[in-house]
């Protein structure tokens, strides 16, 4: 049986986590609502740009200025490209796709991170945690069935895209992980978001419309608010426990759908994403299992 004291800490960082999946969300309609207007690359720059000052603020006061400087600057730069393909990859399949079907079609990403853990981790993955990646793989393809959003959809591809990058990044992150700052982590994937989003996004780059200030400034601050609350929420608690929680995304996607654009995903969309769901669980169960046996037998 888990402390009392152990239990509290696990109870605020799924308060917290919910928190950052609301803010991250609304967000997430923030750039939905841009998406039509602007280049894909030019809205992940604007996304970074917006972040980036309250990023900044707080990574400056809360660790000394030269840790911030003594990072592993190769996998800083990796995440940095990363970030830049998995964002514009993202807006660009929220020009077409309804944000909780992005979602839905996102939520592969924990699976594709325990699959490129055994290459580059070296973790071990076993079958029942295969067959578990696997279903949520077919999960996928109900999603993205022959229909109007079918296979062949460009939305549907680039959101498996960014998934794809986000699951390499959050390797990265295990990685760094061992010797670089939080604070460093997120303040240095902001800022070359920021830097080389907008180079490469300036030859085609479009005036910001007067009337999408308000949505930017929102962006800058549900983003810098949601990166906080997750480094926050995984601080307090464990990993295995809180991690399920980010699923409630796609109560959020539905209901920001509902409210702003008048629509909601169909039966085929929620069917698939409960299959990926479910398997992600599964994963994040079996994780569990496995920290307590090898905490058991050390």
């Amino acid at each position: 049986m888990s402390p009392p004291g152990e239990v509290g800490r696990t109870l605020r960082g799924i308060l917290v986590m919910l928190f950052a999946v609301g803010t991250l969300s609304v967000m997430d309609a923030g750039l939905k609502l841009l998406a039509p207007h602007y280049p894909p690359m030019q809205v992940a720059a604007l996304r970074g740009l917006a972040s980036w000052p309250l990023i900044a603020v707080w990574a400056l006061l809360s660790v000394p200025p030269r840790s911030l400087l003594r990072v592993r600057w190769s996998l800083h730069l990796m995440r940095g490209a990363l970030a830049i393909g998995m964002l514009s990859c993202f807006a660009y399949g929220l020009r077409a796709l309804p944000l909780s079907t992005a979602y839905a079609l996102f939520f592969v990403a924990p699976l594709m991170i325990t699959a490129l853990s055994v290459p580059f981790l070296g973790e071990r993955v076993g079958p029942r945690r295969w067959a578990a990646i696997i279903l949520g793989l077919l999960g996928v393809v109900v999603i993205l069935r022959p229909s109007g959003e079918g296979m062949l959809s460009l939305s549907g591809l680039a959101v498996l895209a960014a998934a794809f990058g986000y699951a390499l990044s959050a390797v990265t992150v295990r990685l760094l992980g061992r010797t670089d700052s939080t604070q460093a982590m997120v303040f240095w994937l902001v800022s070359f978001l920021a830097i080389g989003a907008t180079t490469l996004a300036a030859p085609e780059w479009q005036a910001i419309a007067p009337s999408h200030a308000w949505i930017i400034a929102g962006i800058g601050v549900t983003g810098a608010l949601g990166q906080w609350a997750v480094t926050e929420a995984f601080r307090e608690g464990e990993a295995s426990a809180i991690a399920p929680f980010e699923y409630t995304a796609l109560a959020w996607g539905a209901a920001l759908d509902l409210a702003l654009w008048g629509v909601l995903p169909g039966v085929m969309t929620w069917l698939g994403a409960a299959v990926i769901v479910v398997s992600g669980l599964y994963l994040a169960w079996r994780e569990k299992v496995a920290a307590r046996t090898a905490a058991a037998e050390s």
